[in-house]
Parts: C-alpha cells; sequence; structure tokens
C-alpha cells in the first residue's frame, strides 16, 4: 500500500524495522599523566582473508555422539569422498553441526546422504552421514565492518573465522570446552585420587577496533590418569601396598571406589591382539572367580 499525501503510512501497515547500526564511541583523547611503557598482551592480530566461505549442516546418525567421534566420522568421510566431493581442500568443522568450506561444493541445495565405515576393534562402526547446503558467509563484509566501525559485526562470519581457527587444534589435542590439552611429556603433577594435571591453551577468537584478535591463555586441568585398574584404585583408597590389602573390599571401600570408576572407560588386557575398550557401570560385591549372571539357553532354559 501505498503511503498518503502527507507521507504517513495508513493504520495496519507497519513500516519496515531500522537496520541496527553500530557507533563506536569516540575517545576523549590520549593520556597525559605519567610515563609511556609498552605492555605485551596475549592477543594477536588476525589477517582476515577477503573471501566467501560456504557453510554446510551436517547430520551424523547415530546422533549424541561425542565430539571427538563426529571428527572422526567426518574426517573419514573426507578422506573417502575427497576426490569427488571436497576436491583438493578440506573443510573445517566444530564438532557438532557445521561445516565450512572454501568452495562450494557439487550438491547445489539439495541434501545429500553418505555411508561412512569406520574400523573398530572386532566390529565395523556404521555412521550415516548427510550434508546439507545454509549459507554462503562473507568474511570480505567482516573486513569492511570493523574497519568502518559503522555496521553491527554479523556473527556468522565470526562463528566461521572461530571453527577454522579452531579446527586443527581439536584434531591434534583434547578439547576441554574452549581449551586444548595434551597429555603430559617429560613432568608429572599428580593430584591423587588417581588424577593428574594437564597443560594446554585456551583459544578464541574475538573482534577488537578495525580488527580480529586471536587471544590465547595458558590454561590447566585435571584428568584421571592412564594406569592399570588396581594402581588406579590403591590410589583411590589409599593403599600403599597391594599385598598388604585383604582379599575383598569392605563395603565402605567399595562404595568409596565405585564412585571413582563409574563411566570411566577402562582397556582389557585378556584378549591378545584386540584391545577392546568398556564403559564401567559397576563394582560388584563378589570377586571375578565367584561372581555370576543369568544366561539363557536356546531352549528358553535360563541358567545361572
Amino acid at each position: 500500500m501505498e503511503p498518503g499525501p502527507s507521507g504517513a503510512v495508513p493504520l495496519g501497515v507497519f513500516p519496515p524495522p531500522l537496520q541496527q547500526v553500530f557507533h563506536a564511541p569516540r575517545r576523549p583523547g590520549m593520556g597525559t599523566v605519567g610515563k609511556p611503557i609498552k605492555l605485551l598482551a596475549n592477543y594477536f592480530e588476525v589477517e582476515i582473508p577477503k573471501m566467501d566461505v560456504y557453510h554446510y549442516e551436517v547430520d551424523i546418525k547415530p546422533d549424541k555422539c561425542p565430539r571427538r567421534v563426529n571428527r572422526e566420522v567426518v574426517e573419514y568421510m573426507v578422506q573417502h569422498f575427497k576426490p569427488q566431493l571436497f576436491g583438493d581442500r578440506k573443510p573445517v568443522y566444530d564438532g557438532k553441526k557445521n561445516i565450512y568450506t572454501v568452495l562450494a561444493l557439487p550438491i547445489g541445495s539439495e541434501k545429500v546422504d553418505f555411508e561412512v565405515t569406520i574400523p573398530g576393534e572386532g566390529k565395523d562402526r556404521i555412521f550415516k552421514v548427510s550434508i546439507r547446503w545454509l549459507a554462503k558467509v562473507s568474511w570480505r563484509l567482516l573486513q569492511e565492518t570493523l574497519v568502518s566501525g559503522r555496521l553491527q559485526v554479523p556473527l556468522d562470519s565470526v562463528q566461521a573465522l572461530d571453527v577454522a581457527m579452531r579446527h586443527l587444534a581439536s584434531m591434534r589435542y583434547t578439547p576441554v570446552g574452549r581449551s586444548f590439552f595434551s597429555p603430559p611429556e617429560g613432568y608429572y603433577h599428580p593430584l591423587g585420587g588417581g588424577r593428574e594435571v594437564w597443560f594446554g591453551f585456551h583459544q578464541s577468537v574475538r573482534p577488537a577496533m578495525w580488527k580480529m584478535m586471536l587471544n590465547i591463555d595458558v590454561s590447566a586441568t585435571a584428568f584421571y590418569k592412564a594406569q592399570p585398574v588396581i594402581e588406579f584404585m590403591c590410589e583411590v583408597l589409599d593403599i600403599r601396598n597391594i599385598d598388604e590389602q585383604p582379599k575383598t573390599l569392605t563395603d565402605s571401600q567399595r562404595v568409596r571406589f565405585t564412585k571413582e570408576i563409574k563411566g570411566l572407560k577402562v582397556e582389557v588386557t585378556h584378549c591378545g591382539q584386540m584391545k577392546r575398550k568398556y564403559r564401567v557401570c559397576n563394582v560388584t560385591r563378589r570377586p571375578a572367580s565367584h561372581q555370576t549372571f543369568p544366561l539363557q539357553l536356546e531352549s528358553g532354559q535360563t541358567v545361572e
């Protein structure tokens, strides 16, 4: 509907919303008191390539897998379908739903499905992967926005840059939140209770005045130490010598040990070259030599 002669908009018709414009506050001036000094900060300037990147949504079935598994699936997919799909450029992946490429994939706007097989320990794992185009993200617009300081910073461009900066570290190190850690080499910092300190770094990309900055800081956190389960139990229960321990644990010791080991992954050593891993769900009251479980025969009879 056209506006009236006076320029007013008729009732029931709302004008289009104004685009939010960012105005950087004007600096009041430079400091004049004291002696100027130089400071070193853990911020590093990021040179943004003036180009577009392509944003795709990836869906992996079975879902709710850890990011580590998702990254492994995508890495196998890229290696297997690289000639016909990804060419000579590797995509970057955030471990969840987002993939970015510098070249458009030859799939158009359609969703394509793949089957990815990852060799397992005794049994291969099969995943269903689908990729769908979402949008084209402009790093050129991000650079122009930062230089002008007048427009709102495009968050999709910042997200794509952050994923690109974190991709390689996510593949090489152990990610925890926005930090990355590696196993200790040449140093050992035990915390007791089967835990030790791993050192790493925190990383994030942030827009600053007229440029993008990469913030890197030292980080440390506690990890469970890789060791035999018997040694882990001794650390948890403060047992100095396993030979001095009675044959069975007391109920209080068993409950305490269960709280620590429940949910952790263990690797069995009695299957030769087949190193199978299992997640601990409980600690039984009886030893393995006396523990039984129900078994249903082909006839339908259940024995123990």
